[in-house]
C-alpha cells in the first residue's frame, strides 16, 4: 500500500514538472514571438516613414533645410559652410577692389570671423573710365535702366578683359545686352546664367579658378568667362558671325534665328555711341540680316581680314569732342 502511494506521488511530481516546463516553454515562445512581431512592425513603419520623407524632400526641396535646422549640429555646420561660401565669393570677386572689413559671428564655441564679399569702389571706377567708356556706360545705363555705378563697373571690366583677349569690348557689351539686358542674375530655362548667359555646367572647368560654378552669377567672373568663351568661338569659327553662331549654340544648324543680327545691330549702336566709324560686318550666319547698302562707285574696297576678331582691337581712349550720344 505504501509502495503504491510513493509511486503515485512520484508520477504526480513528474507530471507537474512536465506541465511547468511546457508552460515555461510556451511562455518563452510567446514572448519571443511578440518581440519579433513588434520589431517587424516597427521596421515596416520606419521604412514607410523614410520613403515618405524622401518623397517629401524630392517634391519640396526646401523641407531639407527645416530638417537640418532640427539637428544639434546645424549651428556648427552653418558657420563652417558660410565661411567656405564667403571665401569662394571673395576669391571670385578679386578684381572688384578692396574687400570689406571682417565681421565676427558669435557661436556656441570660439567666435569665428568671416569676411564680407568684395565691395566695389565705384568712385575709383568712375574716375578711371576713359571718355569713350564713360559715354558707353551712361548710354547703357539709360537704355537698359541699370544704375550708373553698376554700368561703370561692367564697362570697365569689359574693356579690361577685351584688352587681354584682343577683342573689341563693345562686342562683349553687345553680347551681354542681347543675352541678359545687363541683368547679372538672369537665368534661362536651359541653365545659362549671368550677364553673358554662360552655360556654367558645360564650362565648369572655366569657373574652377573662380571658386566654382556658383560664381556664374558674379558679374565680374561672368564677363571674364563669357568673353573668353566668345573669343575662343570667334577664333574657331574664323569670323565674328561664326563665333556668335557657336556662342548661341547654333553651330550645327543652318541659321541662328537672327541672334547674330541682333548682336551685331547692338554692336553698331555701341560703336556709334562711342564715336567710332562702324565697319561693315557681314552676317552670313544670320539669315535675317538685311542687305547692306551698296558702296559708292568711287570708293576703294577695303581688304577684309581673314579673322575678324583680329580686326576688333579695343580703343583705350578717344577725343571727347568726337563722342556723340546716340538717341535711345
Amino acid at each position: 500500500m505504501l509502495h503504491r502511494i510513493i509511486a503515485a506521488g512520484g508520477m504526480l511530481s513528474r507530471k507537474t514538472a512536465d506541465q511547468s516546463a511546457a508552460v515555461a516553454t510556451s511562455l518563452v515562445r510567446a514572448t519571443l514571438g511578440g518581440i519579433m512581431t513588434l520589431a517587424h512592425h516597427s521596421l515596416m513603419v520606419m521604412g514607410v516613414a523614410a520613403i515618405a520623407a524622401l518623397t517629401l524632400m524630392f517634391v519640396k526641396p526646401h523641407f531639407t533645410e527645416h530638417l537640418k535646422a532640427l539637428s544639434p549640429f546645424a549651428a556648427g555646420t552653418a558657420v563652417s559652410d558660410g565661411t567656405d561660401v564667403v571665401a569662394d565669393i571673395s576669391s571670385s570677386s578679386a578684381p572688384m577692389d578692396t574687400p570689406g572689413q571682417p565681421i565676427a559671428i558669435a557661436t556656441s564655441g570660439t567666435p569665428a570671423k568671416l569676411k564680407q564679399p568684395a565691395k566695389i569702389d565705384l568712385a575709383i571706377r568712375k574716375a578711371s573710365l576713359s571718355d569713350e567708356q564713360m559715354v558707353v556706360s551712361q548710354w547703357i545705363s539709360r537704355r537698359y535702366r541699370v544704375a550708373a555705378d553698376a554700368t561703370h563697373m561692367l564697362v570697365s571690366e569689359a574693356y579690361k578683359n577685351a584688352q587681354k583677349l584682343e577683342l573689341d569690348p563693345l562686342l562683349i557689351l553687345a553680347v551681354a545686352a542681347i543675352e541678359s539686358g545687363f541683368n547679372p542674375f538672369a537665368e534661362s530655362a536651359v541653365g545659362a546664367q549671368g550677364l553673358m548667359q554662360v552655360m556654367s555646367k558645360v564650362h565648369r572647368d572655366k569657373f574652377r579658378e573662380h571658386g566654382g560654378v556658383h560664381a556664374a552669377l558674379d558679374p565680374v567672373t561672368n564677363i571674364k568667362v563669357g568673353s573668353a568663351i566668345l573669343k575662343d568661338y570667334v577664333r574657331q569659327g574664323g569670323s565674328v558671325e561664326a563665333g556668335l553662331k557657336r556662342y548661341v549654340g547654333a553651330a550645327a544648324f543652318a541659321t541662328d534665328s537672327g541672334y547674330g543680327t541682333r548682336v551685331l545691330a547692338e554692336y553698331r549702336r555701341l560703336q556709334e555711341v562711342a564715336g567710332r566709324t562702324a565697319p561693315v560686318v557681314s552676317t552670313v550666319a544670320s539669315s535675317a540680316e538685311p542687305a547692306m547698302p551698296a558702296r559708292p562707285a568711287g570708293e576703294a574696297k577695303k581688304p577684309a581680314p581673314e579673322d575678324k576678331s583680329a580686326a576688333l582691337k579695343p580703343i583705350d581712349r578717344i577725343d571727347a569732342g568726337a563722342v556723340k550720344m546716340a538717341a535711345i
